[in-house]
């Protein structure tokens, strides 16, 4: 295949990757075997992928916020919980293999599914957390930074459960936190991978231009489009990265 048939192909992966990861997550399956396929080795590949995450949230929470739907004071509340996990996450993601974590994540990844066909009844968003749900959103929170920081294929889908059904909040209003907590934490992420030798900037950046697009674009979708255009997204992804996970396709 030649060069810039690659290089054009990879941004634009970037960019279906970008709309994948503000609607529901998973996004990073495109985006990480593509970067493998370019030739990059694993640790590389998952720090570089590192770079077009942190600019689509930054294209993402711009998005949001020109939409009139962001909540800051929330959202970094909540990201502030996730820095321990995604210190300690990057750190271990060059010692130790990932293989345990992708049929751990299969496995999510089909609980998600369930829960999100499961009938239930209609939920309000919560502007504040209560002290009931402190203990337990925060905990979910150090869980998420941790695997955001060691591989974070997948991670949006924690999250979406955790805001959505610990905090009650709409699924519109946990993709606005979601892309605002994924900036943060994925900011001492990367460094973490740069100091280390494991990013490739060439890759990094022409893959972040089509994240950027493609995460701008996701939320006007995410937006008129509502909770149910989110959860049809949400449930193809789902499936699509629990088949990869466990090796069916």
């Amino acid at each position: 295949m030649p060069e810039i048939f690659q290089l054009v192909l990879l941004f634009f992966f970037g960019i279906i990757a970008g709309v994948l990861n503000v609607n529901a997550g998973g996004g990073s399956v495109l985006s990480l075997p593509m970067l493998l396929f370019l030739g990059l080795d694993g640790s590389v590949a998952n720090g570089t992928n590192r770079i077009a995450i942190l600019f689509q949230n930054i294209s993402a929470v711009f998005s949001f916020k020109n939409e009139n739907h962001s909540k800051f004071k929330l959202s970094f509340k909540l990201a502030l919980f996730t820095l321990p996990g995604a210190i300690i996450g990057a750190y271990s993601a060059t010692n130790i293999s990932n293989e345990s974590f992708d049929i751990i994540l299969g496995i999510v990844m089909i609980g998600v599914i369930i829960t999100m066909l499961l009938p239930k009844k209609t939920i309000e968003a919560v502007s504040e957390l209560t002290k009931k749900q402190n203990f337990f959103v925060y905990l979910a929170m150090f869980g998420v930074g941790f695997y955001g920081g060691f591989i974070q294929v997948g991670v949006g889908f924690l999250l979406m459960a955790s805001l959505h059904y610990l905090m009650k909040q709409s699924l519109v209003n946990v993709n606005m936190h979601k892309v605002f907590i994924v900036l943060i934490y994925t900011i001492p992420a990367l460094l973490i991978f740069v100091l280390s030798g494991n990013v490739d900037w060439g890759y990094g950046i022409l893959l972040a231009s089509g994240n950027m697009i493609g995460a701008w674009w996701g939320v006007k979708f995410s937006i008129k489009g509502g909770d149910k255009f989110i959860k049809i997204i949400l449930i193809i992804a789902v499936t699509l990265m629990s088949l990869k996970l466990f090796g069916l396709f």
